[in-house]
């Protein structure tokens, strides 16, 4: 999937994409481990982070507003631009690290993606990541849908969320041992009043390419009203997060 970032915002309304990311660290082993590719590196923050664990580290991301901020903020790193589903490096790696990134891409090409991913380790290399799992937003894509289905449009979410089965086969079948996997629901507290029509705005941008901005911001209203009694909670708007957070190694 192809999205065109205000990289800025996404920066500063938005860290608790990779502030959560710290988390998926840890699932590295750390022994023996020199190098390490964050894939979908996004604006550099946890490649910075792996940097400081002592590795050597290569981000890489589609997104050339993304990886501006990332250069600008952390000069030291090499920064590559480059598609997930279609990447090769000059030499492997031990880890290729992924926070958030995996479901932004389509069914169809996760195959391709995860061959690069095992041609770009060594191994015995590990795979870490985290992505949105099966009944993630499951609120909000619902909320989405009526309110397009009430203007006269159709609603697709654009966006794939595995199971722990689906993607385990998945991971398997392009060579993969699969070490760990969770699912598992993070409610995620949004900034500010307007949190819930930000993220909207933000990251929900595809199904409304072909809208006008009048319907827009009537199909936005709409839905947000009617997820006040769900998502907005003690003065602040949450996202109903469902997140898959696994690790594979290259056999």
């Amino acid at each position: 999937m192809n999205q065109n970032w205000n990289a800025s915002k996404y920066t500063s309304d938005f860290s608790f994409v990779h502030n959560y990311g710290n988390d998926v660290l840890e699932l590295i082993d750390t022994a023996g481990v020199k190098d390490v590719l964050d894939l979908g590196c996004g604006n550099g923050a946890l490649t910075n982070v792996l940097a400081g664990k002592g590795f050597s580290v290569i981000g890489m991301d589609a997104s050339e507003e993304m990886l501006e901020i990332a250069r600008s903020n952390y000069p030291g790193i090499p920064f590559i631009r480059a598609d997930a589903v279609d990447f090769a490096l000059e030499s492997p790696v031990d880890v290729v690290f992924s926070n958030a990134v995996f479901h932004w891409i389509d069914r169809a090409d996760q195959p391709r993606m995860l061959e690069c991913v095992y041609r770009a380790l060594r191994k015995g290399g590990q795979f870490v990541f985290e992505m949105g799992g099966l009944g993630n937003n499951a609120l909000i894509h619902g909320a989405l849908a009526d309110s397009f289905r009430q203007c006269g449009y159709s609603y697709q979410i654009p966006f794939y969320f595995p199971s722990v089965g689906e993607y385990a086969r998945m991971l398997e079948y392009a060579g993969f041992q699969v070490r760990f996997a969770v699912l598992f629901d993070r409610p995620t507290k949004l900034k500010g009043e307007n949190g819930l029509t930000d993220w909207i705005n933000m990251f929900v941008k595809n199904p409304f390419l072909e809208i006008d901005g009048e319907d827009r911001d009537i199909i936005i209203q709409t839905a947000v009203k009617s997820l006040s009694s769900d998502l907005y909670q003690e003065n602040a708007w949450y996202a109903d997060y469902v997140r898959l957070r696994m690790k594979a190694v290259k056999i």
